[in-house]
């Protein structure tokens, strides 16, 4: 926990070097017990940012890093099949892995499961100028909820089917494993949940995880549940690295 407080306070003073506003009063917009804990939204400048039980969750001026993560990801699926794309994503945040997705024709649709109906109220009303109003496209679909119980639902829907049924999944509900928002969470990082998500991939599909920070640990597990992974940085515009990891899972021609 020490690791991970004083990484924490290290990434927001670099953060706020970065754009001036070491001085920056914060404005909180609003704060309100969730399903899961306690969220609150605050404006420091023209940016945005989200505290989830005390811990920085998110924010308007970081996003590239995200956007890379499912832009990786879709180049290399579109490259090797032409049938219409399924993404399934973890965690809404402030909606820019959405939106990148969103952005691609060959995707048909988007469901996103977030536990907070106040992100999603945000995301919709607060980020649209930033998202490009991406909640209000036609093929993207809420699920208020767990991400773990949809997960579990796609599998107990499916028992028999050896193959998924999601192009992509993205998972980002947290900073990375050692960064959790929520301790329940861990389970995304694990045999257990990482096995859920390999068998709800079709053959060649791909699971892509952001991170703020390269994990060993979970990079280590990773490589045993899935065919091939690789680590990738992004520098965000507040000088800060935003990571992701993609994870294959094995094409039917190689199963």
């Amino acid at each position: 926990m020490a690791v991970t407080y004083n990484f924490l306070q290290n990434y927001q003073k670099g953060v706020l070097e970065q754009l001036g506003w070491l001085n920056e009063e914060v404005e909180v917009i609003e704060r309100i017990n969730g399903r899961a804990g306690e969220l609150q939204l605050q404006r420091r400048g023209d940016e945005f940012e989200v505290i989830y039980n005390g811990v920085f969750l998110m924010a308007t001026y970081n996003g590239l890093s995200e956007k890379a993560a499912v832009s990786d990801a879709l180049k290399i699926i579109t490259n090797n099949h032409a049938e219409p794309i399924r993404v399934l994503m973890g965690g809404l945040g402030v909606g820019y892995s959405l939106q990148e997705a969103l952005s691609w024709e060959q995707v048909e649709k988007v469901v996103v499961a977030e536990i907070e109906p106040a992100v999603i109220r945000w995301s919709r009303d607060i980020f649209g100028r930033y998202n490009n109003h991406a909640l209000e496209d036609i093929r993207c679909e809420m699920f208020c909820g767990d991400f773990r119980e949809f997960l579990e639902n796609e599998q107990t829907l499916n028992p028999d089917d050896p193959f998924g049924r999601w192009d992509l999944i993205m998972v980002d509900t947290d900073n990375g494993n050692s960064w959790l928002s929520l301790p329940g969470n861990a389970f995304f990082y694990g045999p257990d949940g990482l096995d859920l998500m390999r068998s709800c991939l079709v053959p060649g599909g791909i699971t892509c995880f952001w991170c703020s920070r390269r994990e060993e640990t979970f990079e280590s597990v990773l490589g045993e549940k899935f065919s091939e992974i690789s680590f990738h940085r992004v520098m965000e515009k507040t000088g800060q690295e935003g990571c992701y990891y993609m994870a294959f899972k094995t094409a039917i021609n190689n199963r």
